[in-house]
């Protein structure tokens, strides 16, 4: 699993002209999961997702987590997360789970991060055309593989 984290100050998921879900301060999240993911990579992501520490400090310094700023998270599935440009200018995305695979995995997702945050995260819609929109605070984007543990 391929997660994109990007501390806001808001954000938010609009599919047909509504609005899905919308956070303020926390982490707007891009999930790109591929055909190898399984359970662990889904409680690993999240513990790491959860704990992750880029919220400033009194002092300035990126050393609070979500639960210190009483941050939430909004939760986009994006397979693109997986393409490959290897050859030509198209992107290919065999890399990137079916959904008979991915959507439950995100399903997990979500209970997992909903779980380990201690309240619910807000989501778009698997596969479906969403707006996001978001006010990246710092800027601050991690990139986080599940694969790359070590």
């Amino acid at each position: 699993m391929i997660a994109v984290l990007q501390r806001v100050s808001e954000a938010s998921v609009t599919i047909d002209g509504a609005v899905k879900g919308q956070i303020n301060t926390g982490f707007l999240i891009l999930l790109g999961i591929t055909h190898t993911d399984t359970d662990e990579d889904v409680v690993w992501l999240s513990k790491k997702i959860v704990g992750m520490r880029i919220f400033n400090d009194e002092a300035g310094k990126m050393n609070l987590d979500l639960a210190a700023v009483g941050g939430s998270i909004l939760l986009i599935s994006q397979f693109t997360l997986h393409a490959s440009t290897k050859k030509g200018n198209r992107p290919s995305f065999i890399e990137a789970a079916r959904p008979d695979v991915a959507i439950p995995l995100y399903e997990r997702m979500i209970a997992q991060l909903s779980a380990d945050l201690g309240h619910p995260v807000q989501t778009g819609e698997f596969g479906a055309d969403m707006k996001v929109a978001l006010l990246n605070d710092g800027p601050v984007t991690i990139i986080i593989d599940s694969k790359n543990r070590q």
